[in-house]
């Protein structure tokens, strides 16, 4: 059996099992931005290596300013042959402050990317904004084109208002989960009142920041030696916890799973998952994953890849 079919048996029996569906597509790469802080080289080179390992069914988008897309390109075109797992590479592009010089330069970059000969695509898939209120919201939902998913990273507090508006515009919501220092770690509270004002409204999520590790746990914030360290929400507790209040967790119960610790209180299996005595079906979760909570941000593949074989969820 050669390594392409390989590849696709080992994909086929993951897709029947529910923490598969749980992490298919989860991790969009940010190896550009802290606590990593790659040059662009090195970060493309990465993302390329993910592609081409074994775990490549778990691997999202490449998040990249706009204002270097240029300095992308040129990597990305001196990349070897792409794997067959991975023809193209689909992109998430970060808007500055001004969206509408941001938007005419992806514009240019997905004509000469288009353009080209060597055989390599990268393909703009979405953007990803930060705004202040939904007036912003509203503004810049105007600038960008409507076939871009569009993710707006909305302040924590009295966040419903700017849920609302991202609902009006048909666009998406992005939470900050973390950071280099304790005080960027939103409490568990207000994790889960942003995914359940998400959900009543019918918006699709995704978070950024903090999420390397997939349990509640303590770390250091960053790989510095010296680097404090504290506790850490879980990716997998974030996303079972937004499937959960999809079908309906009552939102104190869900407060409770973010903040979960225990291994043991989580269980996979081929129809579905649960934490301690509340279930969900395989078809929940892929549901979930599929319309509503869509990906994280992290500037790290391996950590989390590793943390889920030593849990034995890989």
């Amino acid at each position: 059996m050669d390594s392409q079919t390989l590849q696709t048996a080992r994909n086929s029996t993951r897709a029947d099992d529910a923490a598969s569906v749980l992490l298919r597509d989860l991790i969009d790469y940010a190896g550009l931005f802290p606590p990593a802080a790659l040059a662009m080289t090195a970060s493309v080179a990465n993302y390329d290596a993910h592609s081409r390992s074994e775990q490549n069914w778990i691997l999202g988008r490449f998040i990249v300013p706009a204002a270097r897309l240029d300095e992308f390109e040129k990597a990305f075109a001196g990349l070897p042959t792409p794997t067959p797992a991975f023809p193209s590479w689909r992109l998430s592009v970060l808007l500055s402050s001004d969206p509408v010089a941001d938007i005419a330069r992806l514009r240019e970059f997905t004509r000469r990317v288009t353009n080209s000969v060597s055989g390599r695509r990268a393909i703009v898939e979405s953007v990803e904004v930060k705004v202040a209120n939904a007036g912003e919201i509203s503004q810049i939902s105007g600038i960008v084109p409507a076939e871009l998913a569009t993710y707006f990273e909305i302040p924590l507090s009295g966040c419903g208002e700017c849920i609302a508006a991202v609902a009006s515009c048909g666009r998406r919501a992005k939470i900050r989960t973390g950071g280099e220092t304790a005080d960027k770690f939103p409490a568990p509270e207000s994790v889960i009142e942003f995914i359940r004002l998400c959900a009543a409204a019918r918006v699709p999520f995704k978070a950024t920041a903090g999420l390397h590790h997939p349990l509640r746990s303590v770390h250091r914030f960053t790989y510095q030696p010296e680097s404090a360290s504290g506790i850490m929400h879980g990716f997998v507790n974030v996303f079972l916890a937004a499937a959960f209040l999809r079908a309906e967790m009552n939102a104190n119960l869900a407060v409770q799973l973010l903040e979960e610790q225990s291994a043991h209180a989580f269980h996979f299996d081929l129809d579905g998952a649960g934490w301690r005595e509340h279930r969900l079906s395989r078809g929940e979760i892929a549901a979930a994953r599929r319309d509503f909570s869509i990906s994280f941000g992290s500037c790290s593949f391996t950590e989390p890849i590793d943390d889920l074989r030593s849990l034995h969820i890989l």
